[in-house]
């Protein structure tokens, strides 16, 4: 009995960093694109209203593709370290955490500088899903599958 209450109190201690890194992750993309990304998700129009027309499909993709790359590099940190000590597992879980969220920013601007145009005025725009955001959205998936080949 002990052992399960152990289990889930790291299971909770687990969830709570991993919860706070992707809030992290989620502000950091959020500080990357002009305006406020959740108004762009929403699709809030200039007059403050939402509308089925001012919502931009691509943050929605982008977005997606950024939390799940976050949320595997986190996963394959506790799925690695898990049974270490809960201190240890913890702190490599931030360590990758953060890097994961770094790497992710500096090639999402790694993108924006080698292609032609705003990519985070792209990513933002109302309507359909542009191309941009689909090669953004890969790169996010990718730089995790290569932190996460780090960590394993």
């Amino acid at each position: 009995m002990t052992d399960l209450i152990n289990a889930l109190l790291h299971a909770v201690a687990y969830a709570v960093v991993g919860g706070a890194m992707l809030v992290v992750s989620y502000y950091v993309l959020d500080l990357a694109t002009p305006g406020h990304l959740g108004t762009h998700l929403r699709g809030v129009d200039e007059n403050g209203d939402e509308s089925v027309h001012a919502h931009s499909r691509s943050a929605g993709v982008v977005t997606a593709a950024w939390l799940v790359s976050n949320a595997l590099v986190l996963f394959t940190a506790i799925w690695t370290n898990g049974e270490t000590s809960l201190g240890w597992a913890l702190g490599w879980t931030v360590a990758f955490g953060a890097l994961g969220i770094a790497l992710n920013t500096v090639m999402f601007f790694a993108i924006e500088a080698m292609t032609p145009g705003s990519l985070r005025q792209i990513v933002t725009a109302p309507g359909p899903v542009r191309p941009l955001a689909h090669v953004a959205a890969a790169t996010a998936l990718s730089v995790a599958a290569i932190v996460c080949a780090s960590i394993a």
